[in-house]
């Protein structure tokens, strides 16, 4: 759970509401960037027009959206990757940080709501290779 490098995987999210535990075989899976490193972090989604899937920022407890071309979903992840907060965001805003996140996972305006992932749900992330 802690030692990613930049990369891809996948991220999934448990298909009911429950003890938050994660069935793979009962979940969504969806593409997923890892961006562990000092320079893909500060990067993040940046200079892009839009992204396929989820972008897992690591370590992390907050982001911006200055210079973004598009709005963004933003989930806070504690240490087991547990959803503290979700937020839709604007380009240009910079929210509070998240005192017990370590970790934000980022995708287009409206997906993470598309793909049931909220506050208490315990996500899974796989890295490839």
């Amino acid at each position: 759970m802690g030692n990613w490098r930049d990369g891809r995987g996948t991220l999934t999210i448990p298909a009911g509401v429950g003890d938050g535990g994660v069935d793979p075989e009962a979940g969504r899976e969806v593409a997923l960037e890892i961006a562990a490193s000092y320079g893909a972090r500060r990067r993040g989604l940046l200079g892009r027009d839009g992204i396929d899937g989820a972008l897992l920022i690591t370590p992390c407890g907050s982001v911006h959206t200055f210079r973004m071309r598009f709005a963004i979903d933003v989930a806070y992840l504690d240490r087991e990757l547990r959803v503290l907060d979700v937020h839709t965001l604007r380009p240009g805003r910079l929210p509070l940080p998240r005192l017990r996140a370590r970790h934000v996972l980022e995708a287009e305006a409206g997906a993470m709501a598309g793909w049931g992932v909220r506050v208490g749900t315990r996500v899974a992330v796989r890295a490839a290779g």
